[in-house]
């Protein structure tokens, strides 16, 4: 949880900093790419995280893996590099792309499936957001095979999950109290 606080003050600031800028679209793609491949790269996840790797080599490993980001971006991983905190540079990306929503007025819904989303669901999960919330939603589609079927649904703040794992555990739950 403190971390997360962290991570929405780090986003906060270069939001703001980008913002006076101009650059806040430009800096929200650096977020978006630094997300996605700390994502999809367990050893860049273990770089980051890990308390032997000397804060340089992080520096140098970061600025090559993303070359040619805005400067507000390279200050951002100076910054968690000086106060030991690269392991939020994940959590920081993400939080910044929700801001960066909300203060364009939109939001993301993000929608975790066992499958990939056909275009057809996400054109009907994009008109439920948009009727639910009355703002311009985009879907970001995350595949977990571990719900096993269903899906989980959230926006802001607010999760809908109707996964089947859920519907399990909750079944589990009542025979056990029972």
């Amino acid at each position: 949880m403190a971390g997360e606080r962290a991570a929405i003050r780090y986003a906060k600031a270069v939001l703001s900093l980008a913002t006076d800028n101009n650059t806040a679209e430009v800096v929200n793609n650096d977020m978006e790419l630094i997300s996605n491949t700390v994502a999809q790269s367990k050893d860049l996840k273990d770089m980051l995280y890990s308390p032997v790797i000397t804060s340089a080599i992080k520096k140098s490993a970061l600025l090559e893996i993303f070359k040619g980001i805005n400067p507000a971006t390279v200050n951002l991983i100076d910054t968690l590099i000086a106060n030991k905190r690269t392991d939020l540079l994940a959590a920081v990306a993400s939080k910044y792309t929700t801001l960066f929503e909300q203060q364009k007025g939109s939001q993301i819904a993000v929608v975790t499936t066992a499958v990939p989303l056909t275009e057809a669901l996400e054109t009907k999960v994009l008109a439920k957001v948009k009727e639910l919330t009355g703002k311009e939603t985009a879907v970001k589609n995350i595949v977990d095979e571990s719900i096993l079927g269903g899906f989980i649904l959230r926006v802001g703040d607010t999760e809908y999950n109707a996964s089947i794992a859920n519907q399990l555990n909750k079944l589990k739950r009542e025979f056990t109290l029972n």
